[in-house]
C-alpha cells in the first residue's frame, strides 16, 4: 500500500528502512557483477576461447545495465519503484537459473548478459531513486550506507562463489546465484513509494532548510530528455563514459592477473573479498566527508579519479602477493569514494527534480564505456599475453575522466555567481524603487 505522506522528504524514519532495503538490492545486483571474475577462467576452459571472447558476457552484462536505465527511469515515474524492482528481480534470478543448463556461449550472452544486466538495472536504478528521495540533509551518508552493500556482499560472495564452483562446478553455483537474487522482490515490496503533491524541487546543496523537496505530481513526471541541453550533464556524461571504460576492468581481470603470476586459485579469489571490504571503507568515510560539506562533490570527485587512475597504472608493477593487495586496498578504497559522491554530485547538476531521467540518461551513456570497456581490454590482453596493460587502460581511462569533472564544477560554479549577481541586481533595483 502507498504511503499518504505528502511534503517534504522524512530525512529518517521509514527512510531508513529504505536504505537497509537499497543495502541488499546493491549486495544482490551490483556485488554478483563484480565477482563475475570468478567464474571468468571456468567459463573460458569450458568453451575453449579467447579472454576477449569470454568477457563479452560479462561486456554484455555491464551493457545491457546500463542500456536499461532510462527504460528503468521512464517505469518508475510510470508506476513506481516498487514494481520496477520486483520486476528486476525475477529477470536476474531468471537470467541466473537459465545460464545454469550451458546451452553454449550465445546463450550466456543471453541469459547472463541481456537478462541478468536488465534485471540488474530494474532494481538498481530504482533504489538509487529511492534513497535520493527520502533524504536531504543525510542524503550523503544515506546513500554511501545503501551502495555499501555492494561491497558487504562482495566480501562474502568471493570465497563463497569460489566454494560453490568446486562444490557444484560453475553451472551449479549461478543455479544457487539465482535462487538468492529472487530476495530482490522481497527488497522492493519494502520500498514504500512517496506520495507525491504540487509544486516542484528547488534544492540547494549548502541549505537542507531550503529544499522544500515536493516531488511533482506523478500524473506529470516524465522523462525528461530535454536534460540534454545542459552542457554540464553532457560533460559529465563524457567522464561517465571514461570511467565506465575504466571501472569494470580491474575486478574482471584481478583474479586472472594473480593466476598469471603464480598465485594458488585462493589467493586470487582473496584479492576480491579485500577488494570489497577498502570499497566499503572508502564508501562510508568519502560518504561522511562529503555530508560534512568540507568540499564540494565534485571537488572531492576531481581528486578520487584521478588518484585511482594513477594507482591501477602501478598495481601491475610488482608481481609480489603483498605488493599487489597493497594497491587493490587503495584501489578499492578510491573507488568506493568516487561510487560514493559521482550519484549524489548528478543532484548538483540536474537537480532533484531530474534526477530520475538525468541518472537515466547518465547510465545509458556510461554503457558505451561498461561495454567496449573489457573487450577492449581482453584484446590487450590477446595481443600482448600480459594482463598488466588491462590496468594501464584502465587507469589512463580514469585519469582522463577526471577532466571532464573540473570542466562541470567550472561551469556550474561559474552559473552560481551569475545566478548570485542577478539576485543582487535584482535586490538593489527593489531598493531604488522603495
Amino acid at each position: 500500500m502507498k504511503s499518504k505522506r505528502a511534503g517534504p522528504p522524512p530525512d529518517g524514519g521509514y527512510g531508513w528502512v529504505v536504505v537497509v532495503s537499497a543495502f541488499f538490492i546493491m549486495g544482490l545486483t551490483t556485488a554478483v557483477l563484480k565477482n563475475f571474475g570468478v567464474f571468468f577462467l571456468d567459463i573460458q576452459s569450458h568453451f575453449g576461447v579467447q579472454t576477449s571472447t569470454a568477457s563479452w558476457v560479462t561486456s554484455t552484462t555491464i551493457a545491457l545495465f546500463h542500456l536499461g536505465a532510462p527504460v528503468a527511469s521512464a517505469l518508475t515515474l510510470r508506476f513506481s519503484q516498487r514494481v520496477v524492482i520486483m520486476v528486476g528481480g525475477l529477470l536476474s534470478a531468471s537470467g541466473m537459473l537459465l545460464a545454469s543448463l550451458d546451452l553454449g556461449l550465445p546463450w550466456l550472452y543471453l541469459t547472463m548478459g541481456v537478462l541478468q544486466g536488465t534485471g540488474i538495472s530494474f532494481a538498481w536504478i530504482p533504489a538509487n531513486s529511492m534513497v535520493n528521495h527520502y533524504f536531504v540533509r543525510w542524503r550523503p551518508i544515506a546513500y554511501a550506507v545503501a551502495s555499501s552493500g555492494e561491497c558487504v556482499f562482495a566480501v562474502v560472495f568471493s570465497p563463497f562463489f569460489q566454494w560453490l564452483i568446486e562444490m557444484y562446478s560453475w553451472q551449479g553455483a549461478l543455479l544457487i546465484v539465482g535462487g538468492l537474487q529472487l530476495n530482490l522482490c522481497v527488497c522492493g515490496a519494502l520500498m514504500r513509494p512517496m506520495e507525491t503533491t504540487q509544486g516542484s524541487i528547488q534544492e540547494t546543496k549548502d541549505g537542507p532548510e531550503g529544499s522544500a523537496a515536493l516531488l511533482r505530481p506523478k500524473r506529470r513526471a516524465i522523462f525528461q530528455c530535454t536534460l540534454l541541453r545542459k552542457p554540464e550533464l553532457v560533460l559529465y556524461i563524457l567522464f561517465a563514459v571514461l570511467a565506465a571504460t575504466g571501472f569494470f576492468i580491474p575486478p574482471l581481470f584481478l583474479v586472472p592477473f594473480a593466476s598469471s603470476v603464480g598465485m594458488d586459485k585462493y589467493w586470487p579469489a582473496s584479492l576480491l573479498s579485500v577488494l570489497a571490504l577498502a570499497d566499503l571503507a572508502g564508501r562510508l568515510i568519502c560518504g561522511w566527508v562529503a555530508n560534512m560539506g568540507l568540499l564540494r562533490n565534485l571537488q572531492l570527485l576531481t581528486m578520487v579519479a584521478t588518484l585511482v587512475g594513477v594507482v591501477l597504472l602501478l598495481l601491475p608493477v610488482s608481481h609480489n602477493y603483498w605488493a599487489i593487495l597493497f594497491f587493490t586496498s587503495l584501489y578499492g578504497f578510491l573507488f568506493g569514494c568516487v561510487v560514493a559522491v559521482h550519484v549524489t554530485a548528478l543532484v548538483d547538476i540536474v537537480t532533484l527534480e531530474g534526477f530520475d531521467s538525468g541518472l537515466g540518461m547518465l547510465m545509458l551513456f556510461r554503457s558505451i564505456g561498461g561495454f567496449m570497456g573489457p573487450p577492449a581490454a581482453g584484446w590487450l590482453v590477446d595481443e600482448t599475453n600480459d594482463y598488466s596493460y588491462a590496468f594501464y587502460l584502465s587507469g589512463l581511462c580514469l585519469i582522463s575522466s577526471a577532466v571532464f569533472v573540473v570542466l562541470v564544477d567550472c561551469l556550474l560554479q561559474r552559473r552560481k555567481a551569475k545566478e548570485a549577481d542577478g539576485h543582487q541586481v535584482v535586490g538593489q533595483l527593489e531598493g531604488w524603487d522603495t
